[in-house]
Parts: structure tokens; sequence; C-alpha cells
């Protein structure tokens, strides 16, 4: 198991892509220029957060192929993409198609479950089919299996002098099976994803267990141990399970004075709720990490989740502005990651 004295071998950051309402676009191009600043500074990864009917990226398929062709190095994902709100069918086409574009570099981040306030939209979602829906596994299992190529239908080959068809999903992009990743946040969850072949996105929020002491970093840790021998035991894994974790760092060594006011404050707001279980099921938010570079790499190093992974996406605050994220990123990148170990990527 990886021990806080190894480096980091991969280091990410993700990101809402939050935009204003009146003038969206203007936010979704800094989000391109932060993936770009993100490979230029050497990060491995750039992940996109999934939000539907808010003011957050809501394709992030589209924006992972724009910036596909505006980088050529850093890897790119999706943290997590909700399953309730697609067609496996669809998807798959449309992620296979984003990476071959991008060389093979996305990383596809799923979760599933009812849609968020379900009720309200699933007049316009699923109007003849809202009861029927399945929102289990079994829908993230179905995109898996057509990425990986397995038949959809029997019927294939010419028809006329033209058009020619295919028993599976196309266009077909080989090695993106093998870059599907599960956000888990329990441990049923996690278990799940080690034995169907996923990798496993480990965020800032996660469920105990009904007989846990309600802390987080052991409840990490825990999961990702249960994870991994899932995944050990699993006919169905192809190589060493990756395991990536997700806790919003936020460095202030260049920060200005007004900026770590800022930062301060938000972390503030946000604290309570880390101090108790929260709603029926006892969710457990991680507290932010905020301070020097030296402070945060000491917290994450005795950090009994982090002692467990090589691989991690730090999370950006969701409602500062763009110059913040630029600091931000610099110091993660020329700061923090050093730090911990890691190397920058190169070309």
């Amino acid at each position: 198991m990886p021990q806080s004295s190894e480096p980091l071998r991969k280091l990410g950051f993700l990101t809402i892509g939050l935009f204003d309402p009146a003038d969206p676009a203007v936010g979704h191009e800094s989000t391109l220029q932060v993936i770009e600043l993100g490979e230029q500074l050497g990060f491995d990864s750039a992940w996109l957060r999934h939000r539907h009917l808010q003011f957050g990226i809501s394709s992030p398929i589209a924006i992972m192929a724009a910036a596909s062709q505006r980088t050529s190095r850093i890897e790119l994902g999706t943290a997590v993409t909700p399953m309730g709100w697609e067609n496996p069918l669809r998807l798959a086409e449309d992620l296979a198609t984003v990476d071959l574009l991008a060389g093979g570099r996305i990383n596809a981040g799923l979760s599933v479950g009812e849609p968020m306030h379900y009720d309200t939209v699933k007049h316009e979602l699923y109007p003849d089919t809202a009861e029927l829906e399945d929102f289990s596994y079994g829908r993230v299992d179905r995109l898996a299996r057509l990425i990986a190529g397995e038949p959809v239908r029997e019927f294939s080959g010419k028809q006329g002098v033209v058009e020619e068809f295919s028993n599976r999903v196309e266009p077909h992009s080989a090695g993106l099976r093998d870059r599907l990743w599960y956000g888990a946040a329990s441990r049923k969850s996690a278990v799940w994803a080690g034995a169907n072949g996923f990798n496993l996105l480990s965020s800032s929020v996660i469920f105990p267990e009904a007989n846990e002491e309600p802390v987080f970093a052991e409840i990490q840790k825990s999961q990702i141990r249960a994870y991994r021998e899932a995944a050990a035991a699993s006919a169905q894994s192809q190589g060493p399970a990756r395991v990536s974790q997700g806790l919003v760092v936020i460095p202030t060594d260049s920060a200005s004075a007004a900026q770590r006011e800022k930062y301060q404050r938000y972390v503030d707001e946000r604290t309570p709720r880390t101090r108790a279980p929260q709603g029926p099921r006892g969710m457990l938010f991680a507290p932010d990490l905020i301070g020097t570079s030296d402070e945060i790499a000491e917290q994450l190093h005795a950090h009994a989740g982090f002692q467990e992974v090589d691989e991690v996406a730090f999370a950006l605050p969701f409602s500062f502005d763009h110059e913040d994220y630029v600091q931000i990123l610099t110091d993660i990148a020329t700061k923090v990651g050093p730090a911990l170990g890691w190397t920058p990527g190169k070309g």
C-alpha cells in the first residue's frame, strides 16, 4: 500500500466550471484556459464536475473535446457524470469520439442513482418512462460493456450501395474501458467498483457504515482498502487498481492579503458541516485544507486516506474568480506537489 513517505505519482485538479448565466461563454472559456494552464504547469490530469440545471458545466464531454484540441498531454476526466441523466449507448459514442480526438487521454468518472431533485425534472427527462428507469449499477455496467465493444445487436454489414452497419458502438476507442472510474462514497459502492473493473474516485464526501466511528480519514482508508481487496479478487481486473483522492486544497503561499481573507472566509463557512454527520445517512464531509504548502503537505502526510493513494485530483473551490484559480493551481504545482514528492509532467 502507498504510504505517506512515498512520492505522489499523479497530480490532478477538479473544477466545476462556474459561469455567469448572463454571459456563460466567459466562464466556459475560463475553464478551458485553466486546463491549458494546468498542462503548462505539469499537472497530470484535469477533471470536470458535471452539473445539470445549475451554473456549472452541464456538458463536460463538449468541454473535453475543446480542451483536447488546445492541449497535448494532460489527461481529461469527468468527476463525476451521474448516469441517471444519460443514455448509456449515446454516452458511449460521445466518450469514444472524444477519447480518439484526445489521443486516448479521457478518464470518465461515473456514478449511479436517481437524478438530483428527480421529481422536479422527470417530466422532461423521461416523460414516458420516469417510473420505469433503472438507476442502479446496471446502468453504468451497460455503458462499460458498450465502451468495451460488446455487441449491441446481431444486425451488421452492408445494406445497399453505401450504407454499412456495425453491431457495436462506433467509433471504438481501444483502452477507454480501462480508464472508466466510479465515484464511490460508501463501502458498498467501493467494493462494487473494484469487483467490476472500475478505477476508484474517492472524494471529500463519504457515507460511513452503521458501526463506524465518524472519522472521515479512517473511513476513507477503510473504503479504499475494501476496494483494493475486491479489485484484486475480481476476474475483471485488467491490471493494478487505480485510486484517486479528491480533497479541497487551498494553498496561500503566493496569495494576496485579499485572497487569503476570501479563502479563509470560504473555508470558515464550510467547516461547521465537517464537525458532525449530516442527514439521515450520516454523510461526512472532509475539512478543506488551507494554509501554506508546507502546512498542507504535513496535513496530507498525516491523513489516513491520503496514505492509501498515489494519485490525487484536488478540488478547486466552487465560487472563486479566474485569477484565484491561477494562483491556487500555480502554488499546487510549484509548491504543494513537490512537497509531496511529485514531479511535473513534460511535453
